[in-house]
């Protein structure tokens, strides 16, 4: 097994709240993100499901479970929805919100700020 290595991708202010920034790190497409409540999100660029470059989708909420005839929207920038299938993914967990078959789950990886500087390790 590779040794993981601690990769330092930039200050916190380099990346805006609720949008991905996609850096190319050791020959991957990573994006990351600062979420709403002030964690970063590092994210391996390929949607599981197609392929698809999942980061260049929105960071948005979903509509959560609710009545009939009533439309309950939450969980506003924990989720990622792929902008080609619009398949929703947690941002917390890296699992699909709604299972369509085979689970997916996002490719994410470890983030930590230190001294104000977004590390993330491969």
């Amino acid at each position: 097994m590779a040794e993981k290595k601690q990769h330092t991708v930039g200050k916190t202010t380099d990346f805006p709240v609720g949008k991905f920034k996609i850096i190319d790190i050791g020959g991957r497409e990573i994006g990351i993100a600062q979420l709403k409540n002030g964690e970063f999100r590092a994210v391996r660029n390929v949607c599981p499901h197609k392929g698809a470059p999942v980061c260049k989708g929105p960071i948005v909420g979903t509509h959560l479970p609710s009545a009939v005839g009533e439309l309950i929207y939450g969980r506003d920038g924990e989720v990622l929805a792929c902008p080609w299938h619009g398949f929703e993914f947690d941002l917390l967990t890296g699992d699909e919100l709604i299972q369509s078959g085979k689970p997916t789950k996002l490719l994410m990886f470890p983030v930590a700020v230190e001294n104000d500087n977004v590390v993330v390790t491969l």
